[in-house]
């Protein structure tokens, strides 16, 4: 257990997993390949993939027709304009967002209306 400030002690966590709620899970994961560019890592079930993106962080794709497309994600990498070209050459369908100080973000919606935003961590480049 670990403190944090003054408040009581809490539970370190050790990973976290976004899960993306999909109609149809072999379209879906057609798709996610193609968005990640690499099959996923695991497959907890048969309508179940997972894809560690970090040590501590994954991101899961399931079968759950009657909460598709409700999704949102947000990732922050470290090579915008790299995945930007794996998207076009996957063939994957994005919109390109720049405004005010935010920093310039790709937007990407699944076949099932999930929205995924990808963004340059401005941490990767430092001040």
């Amino acid at each position: 257990m670990k403190e944090l400030g003054d408040r009581e002690p809490c539970v370190t966590v050790t990973h976290s997993f976004a899960g993306l709620a999909v109609a149809e899970y072999s379209a879906a994961y057609d798709w996610y390949v193609r968005l990640l560019g690499r099959p996923a890592d695991m497959f907890p079930h048969d309508r179940e993939a997972v894809w560690r993106l970090t040590p501590g962080g994954s991101i899961y794709v399931v079968e759950d027709p009657e909460r598709a497309g409700r999704g949102l994600l947000t990732l922050a990498l470290d090579d915008l304009d790299a995945h930007e070209r794996r998207l076009r050459e996957g063939g994957v369908a994005y919109t390109a967002q720049s405004d005010g100080a935010a920093p310039r973000r790709l937007k990407v919606i699944d076949l099932d209306g999930n929205t995924l935003t990808f963004f340059e961590d401005p941490a990767q480049h430092g001040p």
